[in-house]
């Protein structure tokens, strides 16, 4: 979240690594490049205990967990559940922190992800029934109530939680307005939501929706009127390897950059920078990028004891102020690139 001190501005991201437990989806969004048919076998754990162990020492600090959807009624559904479970749980035993975004959840799932993840993710994209005849007709997951409903369950639970807006999939202004007030109206009830996502729908080589992308203005537009909108304990954010005028989006009131993995495995056709340039480039525009933990110090209390005892760790070898009340000092976990 970005901070001003004095003449300093600083902006934050989270240093991460994406596994994909499964890249199958019972969606099919028109405009997706990531999901995949059936059949590609699941990540296991093996698989993903070495992948995990090269990253120590690398500065990673959060997993996430990016998983396309198995249908709720799918006899697999139960293992799909337990596979996610057991891959947070992995995460925690090697001393990082998940973060799983695997799209609608029951709310025992919910319930016990909780218990191995440092905070839960789920694209709201926007409330507009009207996309539920377009790019949305065949996503049985995108009906916005349902969405809707799992940000309050989120709440209730008091998960620390990232949701956010897909723009440039058929939605009007006013919708993506209606969709920011209905976030702010959520957390104002439960106080829970730690970032909304402003993320720019950019043509890839596998979607089959085509239309006009957000433009600069537009999208310096919706952030001046998000900034507004939400309370200031929600940062916004933006992905840096989707948008093309990131210093106007900063001035705008954009806080954070998101999880940087070396991959976008949502957008592929998209190169993440190099976060040793991305230093550097802000640096030389006044600003100075800083590591996060995925989860903001002032929701530290709703994490669970097991989590809480790796982010303690990440809090207490960095002499980090872990004090959730505190909003004025800068974030630094560890030492910028």
């Amino acid at each position: 979240m970005s901070k001003s001190i004095g003449k300093e501005k600083t902006i934050t991201y989270s240093p991460a690594f994406t596994l994909v437990p499964t890249y199958e989806c019972f969606n099919r969004c028109t405009y997706c490049n990531f999901r995949q048919e059936g059949g590609v076998a699941w990540l296991s754990l093996d698989e993903a205990r070495l992948q995990l162990e090269l990253l120590k020492d690398q500065g990673i600090i959060e997993i996430l967990l990016l998983s396309g959807e198995v249908h709720p009624q799918d006899p697999r559904r139960e293992r799909w559940f337990q596979r996610l479970y057991d891959l947070a749980e992995l995460a925690l035993e090697l001393g990082f922190l998940p973060h799983t975004n695997a799209g609608i959840l029951t709310h025992r799932e919910m319930t016990a992800f909780k218990q191995v993840n440092a905070s839960l993710g789920l694209m709201l994209e926007n409330i507009s029934e009207r996309l539920g005849q377009t790019v949305h007709q065949h996503a049985p997951s995108k009906v916005p109530k349902v969405r809707l409903e799992q940000l309050v369950w989120a709440g209730e639970l008091q998960i620390a939680f990232t949701t956010g807006l897909l723009l440039g999939i058929g939605e009007t202004h006013l919708e993506r307005i209606a969709t920011l007030e209905a976030i702010a109206q959520i957390h104002q009830n439960y106080g829970h939501i730690q970032e909304v996502i402003l993320q720019p729908q950019r043509i890839g080589q596998k979607q089959q929706f085509l239309a006009e992308e957000i433009s600069s203005d537009r999208l310096r537009e919706l952030v001046i009127i998000a900034r507004e909108l939400l309370p200031t304990e929600i940062a916004i954010q933006v992905p840096p390897n989707l948008v093309d005028n990131l210093e106007e989006l900063l001035a705008a009131g954009v806080d954070d950059l998101g999880g940087i993995s070396p991959i976008d495995v949502v957008n592929p056709d998209y190169e993440q920078p190099d976060v040793k340039h991305l230093h550097k480039s802000l640096g030389a525009t006044g600003w100075q990028l800083e590591a996060r933990l995925p989860i903001y110090p002032h929701l530290d209390h709703t994490l669970s004891p097991r989590v809480a005892q790796v982010c303690d760790k990440y809090r207490t070898c960095t002499n980090l102020d872990s004090d959730p009340q505190s909003k004025q000092k800068p974030l630094r976990y560890f030492e910028s690139p």
